[in-house]
């Protein structure tokens, strides 16, 4: 007659060691995961959603963007000047809001009109650009063909910028706070540059 002995159930180191390094892999993933989800924010692109009207009828509140910032974030690497293209729109930092009403830094969104150089100006409810390209000057909104069914725009900008500013408005002239107000844009303070709409679904454009 064989006596069958109670087996006691241990666990063997290695399943600890097992379990550890399950743990610690699983661990390393998250940080990895949330260093390149920061990486990418920070440096690639980001989404943002409209707040206001400063932008229509070309972005409306609540429309859900990104911005790709990828340029400007290479431009810091290697200490160059990044300047984006004219008629682009673009998200920028700005703290001389006292003008419009606010305090505080904000980040805003508007249209590049006039660039490094360039003298900007308003005539007869148009913004005009002289350079040395066009010395007798010309209306970026027809030029470029951005600018259709815009509402007329007035103020009293009359400005040469300097090597590292751009001139920014909203797209909606009378509605919108913008370089005619708080004056020229910094090439540094730019953070990107809109690339795409994405919501509502039904508007997804491509900029």
């Amino acid at each position: 007659m064989l006596i069958k002995k109670n087996s006691t159930s241990k666990t063997k180191p290695t399943d600890h060691k097992q379990r550890s390094n399950s743990i610690f892999s699983t661990l390393i993933l998250f940080i990895m995961a949330a260093l390149i989800a920061v990486f990418i924010i920070t440096f690639v692109f980001r989404s943002y959603q409209v707040d206001g009207i400063s932008m229509d009828n070309t972005l409306q509140n609540h429309n859900m963007l990104i911005v790709w910032k990828l340029p400007r974030s290479w431009a810091m690497v290697t200490g160059h000047q990044y300047v984006p293209k004219r008629g682009s729109i673009i998200v920028f930092n700005e703290s001389n809001l006292a003008g419009c009403g606010q305090v505080g830094t904000k980040q805003l969104i508007k249209r590049v009109i006039g660039l490094p150089g360039d003298h900007v100006t308003i005539q007869n409810g148009s913004y005009i650009i002289y350079n040395k390209h066009h010395p007798k000057g010309f209306n970026p909104d027809i030029t470029l063909g951005y600018g259709k069914n815009f509402p007329p725009t007035y103020g009293n900008t009359n400005i040469t910028l300097k090597s590292n500013q751009i001139f920014v408005s909203g797209d909606n002239r009378p509605e919108s706070c913008d370089s005619r107000t708080f004056g020229p844009v910094n090439t540094n303070q730019i953070v990107g540059q809109l690339i795409i709409r994405f919501y509502p679904f039904n508007e997804f454009s491509l900029f």
